[in-house]
């Protein structure tokens, strides 16, 4: 199977490529296929002939997406509409990656893939928009809603990920105030991509929700990331409202996975069980009691 990875120097991006090593894998630099450059994308699957395209690229800045709206719509809608009739003109099968905030977060049980969206930012707007331009443009496709990524190459333009941002804060012995009424599931992109891989050999096209089992909110991830670790740092919970952000993001945004059960694919492990893993892949474990994964 030959596989061309949209978006492949991000944290999600490259742990397909690994994930999807045994197969034809085509990964092109950001400069060399710019997703909104149109033309570009159609050359690429011309000459590459690709029977799956992944797309992970993304505009994701939240509170920048709130700034430059018509950035976030050209990346997370147009673009992808492109993308995906360009996929259906070359009879290559699409993966786009959306987003757990198509959802306003106003309800406490985890969302099913055909709960209606309500998305409360423009990322989200930006993302769902995209999703229905996948499905109107090419009828073999894979949506996969997922939520709170870390991975080891770190997410691209933002630095990091927010284990990281935890682990330097600690380590630089500032007060740490994490949210603790927003609550999800911290999702680890190898899991996912191992899911991804799983599902693209199947022909049970349409919209999946796939994250890591469980759910926590950000408080209690950033907890147990310092109790893997073993510090205590001055450490306390604060509210979204007390932490000032001019951006409205869901509550509530666990994921059902429905999608998976009914295509016969088992839930990925625990997002605490992957954050040891993460840990240890990433040397912060290192001579401590956690396993490698």
């Amino acid at each position: 199977m030959k596989v061309l990875i949209l978006g492949a120097k991000g944290q999600l991006g490259c742990d397909l490529v690994k994930t999807l090593a045994q197969d034809a894998v085509v990964a092109p630099a950001r400069a060399d296929l710019d997703i909104c450059d149109f033309g570009q994308a159609s050359r690429w699957l011309t000459e590459v002939k690709p029977d799956v395209v992944i797309n992970t690229a993304a505009f994701h800045k939240v509170e920048e997406c709130e700034e430059k709206p018509d950035r976030a719509f050209q990346v997370n809608a147009v673009a992808v509409g492109h993308l995906a009739r360009a996929c259906a003109a070359h009879h290559a099968v699409m993966v786009h990656i959306s987003t757990d905030y198509v959802f306003d977060g106003r309800q406490c049980h985890p969302y099913r893939e055909q709960d209606a969206p309500n998305p409360a930012n423009v990322y989200g707007v930006s993302k769902l928009a995209g999703e229905y331009l996948v499905r109107q443009g090419c009828p073999r496709h894979f949506i996969v809603r997922t939520s709170g990524l870390f991975g080891v190459a770190g997410a691209s333009g933002k630095g990091g990920n927010f284990a990281e941002l935890m682990i330097r804060l600690a380590r630089e012995g500032k007060p740490i105030r994490v949210v603790a009424d927003q609550v999800l599931t911290p999702t680890y992109t190898r899991d996912l991509a191992q899911k991804i891989k799983e599902l693209v050999r199947t022909d049970a096209y349409g919209l999946y929700h796939i994250t890591s089992s469980g759910q926590c909110s950000w408080y209690e991830f950033a907890g147990k990331i310092f109790a893997l670790l073993r510090r205590q740092p001055d450490f306390s919970p604060t509210t979204t409202a007390a932490f000032g952000s001019s951006v409205t993001r869901p509550a509530y945004s666990v994921l059902e996975h429905g999608g998976l059960h009914r295509a016969g694919i088992p839930d990925m492990r625990t997002w605490w069980q992957a954050l040891e893993a993460y840990l240890t892949e990433k040397g912060h474990l290192a001579g401590t009691h956690a396993k490698a994964a």
